[in-house]
C-alpha cells in the first residue's frame, strides 16, 4: 500500500442484531489498541469518534417480523454520508461495528466515492452468512441479514435511502459462507454472486479463489472494500459474536487472507463488524481482529509477536 492516512469511524449499531452488545464493539477495538497498532505501522490515523443514527420516520413494514426499521434506515443514511466523506478525505477508512446492518451504509457510501472516481467498487464479503435477505423475506426480522441485498439494489428497500451507486453483484466475492437461508440461496443463484463456502475452501484452500478475485479487481481497475464479520472465523478462536456458526475460518487462513490483501495493494476501505464484547473471553476476539487488521496493513509474520487466543 502506498496510502498512509486512515480514518477510523465508530458505528455502535445493534438495532439490526438479535442480541445486545454490539454497540460496545468500537470501544473494544480502541481498548485493544487498534489505532496505536496502525500508527506503529507508519499510518497517520484520525479517529473520527462514534457516530449516531439520524432520526427518521418510516411506516411499519408489512412484514411484522421486522425489528427496528426506522433506526436501521437512520443508521444507513448516517453511515452512507459518513463513509463517502471519509473515503474522500482519507486513503483508507475503517468502520468499527456494530452489527452487520451498518454495511448497508458503509458500502453504499464508498460505492458513491468509487463512482465519482470513475471506478467500479468490488466487495470481499468475509462472513458465515450472505446477508441477502430483504425486509420482506427475513423470517427473523433482524436487519443485519439484509445489507448485501440493499447495496446491490434489490427491490423491497423503499424505506431506505435511494442508492446512488448500486454495487454490481458480479463484483462481489463471498468467502466462508456456511449458513444460508432458502431465499438467500435463490438470490445468490439469480444474481450470480461468487461464493466460496467452507466446503470449497476445504477443497481448494483459501489462496487460489482469493487470488482469482483479486486478479479481477486489477483487470477492471476497481476499488476494493472488505467487510469482515467476526462469525467468518471459527467460534473456537473468536467467541464474541451472537451468530456463532461452527466450522469457520482458522487463525492461519484468516491471516493469509489479510496478508494477501496487503500484498495486492487493492483494499481501500474496511468494515469490522459483529464484535460483541459482552460475549468475549477477556478481550481475545477484539485482540485477534486487531491483529488481523495489522496483517492487512502490512505487519508480517516475522514482525508479529506471539500471542495467545
Amino acid at each position: 500500500m502506498t496510502s498512509k492516512h486512515c480514518h477510523i469511524l465508530g458505528a455502535p449499531v445493534q438495532t439490526g442484531a438479535s442480541q445486545p452488545g454490539c454497540l460496545m464493539g468500537p470501544a473494544a477495538f480502541r481498548t485493544a489498541g487498534l489505532p496505536e497498532v496502525l500508527k506503529g505501522l507508519g499510518w497517520q490515523v484520525t479517529d473520527m469518534g462514534d457516530f449516531a443514527a439520524k432520526s427518521v420516520n418510516v411506516s411499519d413494514h408489512p412484514n411484522a417480523a421486522v425489528h427496528n426499521l426506522a433506526e436501521t434506515v437512520g443508521w444507513t443514511q448516517t453511515l452512507s454520508d459518513a463513509a463517502f466523506k471519509a473515503a474522500e478525505a482519507s486513503d483508507f477508512p475503517i468502520f468499527l461495528g456494530g452489527d452487520h446492518s451498518l454495511s448497508a451504509g458503509t458500502v453504499s457510501g464508498v460505492s458513491r466515492h468509487a463512482k465519482k472516481q470513475g471506478r467500479p467498487l468490488f466487495v470481499l464479503w468475509l462472513d458465515a452468512h450472505p446477508d441477502l435477505h430483504t425486509p420482506g423475506s427475513t423470517a427473523s426480522g433482524n436487519l443485519h441479514g439484509t445489507p448485501v441485498a440493499y447495496f446491490t439494489g434489490r427491490p423491497g428497500f423503499e424505506a431506505f435511502p435511494k442508492l446512488e451507486a448500486p454495487v454490481d453483484p458480479n463484483n462481489i466475492c463471498m468467502m466462508g459462507i456456511r449458513s444460508v437461508d432458502p431465499a438467500e440461496a435463490k438470490n445468490i443463484e439469480k444474481l450470480g454472486i461468487t461464493v466460496h463456502d467452507m466446503r470449497a475452501i476445504d477443497e481448494r484452500g483459501i489462496a487460489a479463489p482469493l487470488r482469482e478475485f483479486l486478479e479481477k479487481v486489477v483487470a477492471e481497475n476497481g476499488l476494493l472494500h472488505v467487510s469482515f464479520d467476526v462469525d467468518f472465523l471459527d467460534p473456537s478462536i473468536a467467541p464474541a459474536v451472537g451468530t456463532t456458526v461452527p466450522g469457520g475460518c482458522t487463525f492461519r487462513e484468516a491471516h493469509l487472507i489479510m496478508e494477501m490483501l496487503h500484498d495486492s495493494g487493492l483494499v481501500s476501505s474496511l468494515d469490522l463488524v459483529e464484535l460483541n464484547p459482552f460475549l468475549d473471553e477477556r478481550g481475545r476476539t477484539a485482540r485477534l481482529l486487531t491483529d488481523l487488521t495489522a496483517s492487512l496493513f502490512g505487519r508480517r509474520v516475522l514482525d508479529r509477536k506471539t500471542g495467545s487466543y
